[in-house]
């Protein structure tokens, strides 16, 4: 129960790696608040973790409205009066080729993948910073070093999470924030087992650990990061990806 008495918030935290986010810190003690726009999933999720007698709510955020995310914090500071950890995990996917690549398409995925751990970072840290502690994590990715074609919107809003994340430990780690970042590899969710057996195979050739991630592996170095133990780093990038890039 390293996490007992904290209270952490995790957006996007009602599916896949989100999912498994908010149940590890929980399950480490954590009281939690999740933003999701399913809140069908998040109430399914807040269930659970109210049946490790940790008390849970869930709000509907979309990440990229600065209202919404206004709105969100107010009612977590409502409810426990403090966060402790904050994780920046909701993330969306339009994919295409740059010179098929709609306006729209980029700047929704900037807007929900950057601007909204802008958007809750900057509101998490007035709270910290009155407390003088807090951790921050934010979900970049194995492209965002990589690249990857047909993803230049994404690929450009996980390597803007890692710039981001060293900017705001540099202005925070005064105040006792320490802001780091992970980069998942290629995770088992319901997107991976979608895929045809040959683009699996040919994925998995470029891991040398030869098999995918766990959301499990991601919440793992969430917990690490988000404990007393990881308290002499900060502004530090994570790679979570079975050797696939070193």
């Amino acid at each position: 129960m390293e996490l007992d008495g904290q209270v952490a918030l995790v957006t996007g935290g009602g599916q896949g790696i989100g999912k498994a986010i908010s149940l590890a810190l929980a399950k480490d003690g954590a009281d939690m608040i999740i933003f999701e726009l399913n809140l069908d999933k998040a109430e399914e999720v807040s269930k659970k973790i109210g049946d490790m007698g940790r008390k849970c709510i869930t709000v509907k955020v979309n990440v990229a409205n600065p209202e919404d995310v206004e709105n969100g914090f107010h009612k977590a500071i409502e409810t426990f009066g403090k966060i402790d950890i904050l994780v920046n995990n909701a993330g969306i996917t339009k994919d295409a080729l740059i010179v098929r690549m709609k306006d729209e398409d980029w700047d929704n995925v900037l807007n929900v993948n950057l601007k909204g751990a802008f958007l809750c970072t900057r509101a998490a840290v007035k709270t910290m910073s009155k407390q003088r502690y807090g951790r921050i994590i934010s979900i970049s990715s194995v492209v965002a070093f990589m690249g990857n074609s047909g993803q230049a919107n994404y690929v450009a809003s996980k390597a803007g999470i890692v710039g981001f994340t060293k900017t705001v430990a540099r202005e925070y780690a005064s105040r006792g924030i320490t802001v780091n970042a992970i980069a998942p590899g290629f995770i088992q969710t319901s997107m991976t087992d979608a895929l045809p057996e040959q683009v699996k195979e040919a994925m998995l050739k470029e891991i040398p650990l030869g098999e995918f991630g766990d959301p499990e592996d991601i919440a793992n170095a969430v917990r690490f990061l988000a404990s007393k133990d990881s308290g002499y780093i900060t502004g530090q990038v994570i790679h979570v990806n079975g050797g696939m890039y070193m």
